[in-house]
């Protein structure tokens, strides 16, 4: 057995993560230090284990229920690719198709689709109020059905995205991070410039820079959130950044310079989002159903945007980070000047000399999501996890 897998098991053995079994993951400052340590060590294990062509496969039957209420390309792949390495199928419910058409209750369809359900991922991420809501409301309805024993068992909630925080995106980001600079322990002290920048289209979630700043801030970091005056985003998250930079010692700013943010920065996301405001407004518009009005806010916004076109990771701005060498970030797909977009968030050149460690930084997300399901299903992950390395199974036949 590899010194590495060892290495990670013995290191799980020391966490105190127990509180994630059976249990959902929600929103990442919810969770543990301990406990999100036990998830960035699982998914390297795992990892580990498919390197090796080494099976996974904790379920012998079952279904991971995906409800994607927005388009998604990596964190949809990525939910059925870790659903179907530990061996559950998936099945994507399409509200549309469904009775949820017809009026069907939330709490309704939260129990009909989780009779043989060991997982449910959601991803709710367009309206201010209702996203992280509606994950909760799933939560407590199939924890409802399993204690009145509808449900023979129940399936643990994983948030794909909602409006507040985007917990598979940040901790894929952050293990990222840990594997490039060697250790969990080496990002305290690093700078990073959570920055907005320009797009040519409106409306993207606020999830990604507030699950940044909500969990860079854990590791000691020096975070910056850089924007344009009017694109602020949720007070309270903001306060958790706050709160978490002073207990885990770290720094967390505010700024309205992109320059400011990138100077001697050891990483950089910039990345577009909607203002709070905005966001909150649209809400309320779809609320009344007031097309004309969403019609008006939108033409509002992308004339907004227009106006800080300045706002992009150019090879300028790169040069000004740490010996110019910053790391580059971003969930993807970004908006690309002079290939997908005229003008948008990041020059062609330097988006194309970190393609590479970007598409990495992707790859991590289906062992963060196997992770977060293996400990919220498995009551003895470390035994479970020897067990599968002692069998040796491979998972392809050569």
């Amino acid at each position: 057995m590899s010194k590495n897998f060892n290495k990670l098991l013995e290191k799980l053995k020391k966490i105190n993560y127990k509180a994630l079994y059976q249990n959902d993951f929600l929103l990442t400052w919810d969770k543990t230090q301990g406990e999100l340590e036990a998830i960035f060590t699982v998914a390297d294990t795992i990892r580990y284990l498919r390197e090796n062509n080494i099976s996974p496969k904790v379920f012998d039957s079952g279904l991971g229920i995906s409800i994607f209420r927005d388009n998604s390309t990596r964190t949809r792949f990525s939910f059925a690719s870790a659903c179907n390495f530990l061996g559950l199928e998936v099945q994507d419910l399409d509200e549309g198709k469904s009775q949820i058409a017809h009026g069907e209750t939330v709490k309704e369809t939260a129990n009909m689709i989780s009779f043989m359900a060991d997982v449910i991922g959601i991803r709710d991420d367009m309206y201010i109020g209702k996203g992280h809501a509606y994950q909760k409301a799933v939560a407590d309805y199939v924890d409802e059905g399993f204690k009145d024993g509808v449900l023979e068992q129940r399936p643990t909630i994983v948030n794909l995205q909602c409006d507040i925080d985007h917990p598979t995106q940040t901790m894929a980001d952050s293990l990222h991070l840990i594997n490039e600079f060697g250790g969990i322990e080496n990002l305290k002290g690093k700078k990073i410039a959570m920055t907005w920048a320009y797009s040519p289209s409106y409306g993207k979630p606020l999830s990604v820079p507030q699950g940044v700043i909500g969990l860079m801030t854990r590791f000691g970091m020096d975070v910056v959130l850089a924007h344009p005056e009017g694109y602020e985003v949720m007070p309270e998250v903001e306060e958790v950044a706050r709160r978490n930079a002073s207990k885990y010692g770290g720094n967390f700013t505010k700024t309205n310079s992109m320059a400011e943010a990138f100077k001697d920065a050891d990483i950089v996301y910039p990345k577009s989002w909607a203002p709070f405001a905005a966001m909150e407004k649209r809400t309320n518009l779809y609320g009344e159903g007031d097309h004309e009005g969403i019609k008006a806010l939108e033409k509002e916004l992308l004339a907004q945007n227009a106006q800080h076109k300045d706002w992009a990771c150019t090879e300028e701005l790169m040069k000004t980070t740490k010996k110019g060498k910053a790391l580059y970030l971003h969930c993807l797909p970004a908006d690309i000047t002079g290939l997908s977009c005229k003008e948008g968030e990041v020059d062609e050149s330097v988006f194309n000399r970190y393609r590479i460690p970007l598409y990495k930084e992707a790859s991590y997300k289906p062992y963060i999501i196997s992770a977060m399901i293996f400990l919220q299903k498995i009551k003895n992950p470390e035994e479970t996890l020897q067990k599968l390395a002692d069998q040796n199974k491979p998972r392809l036949v050569k």
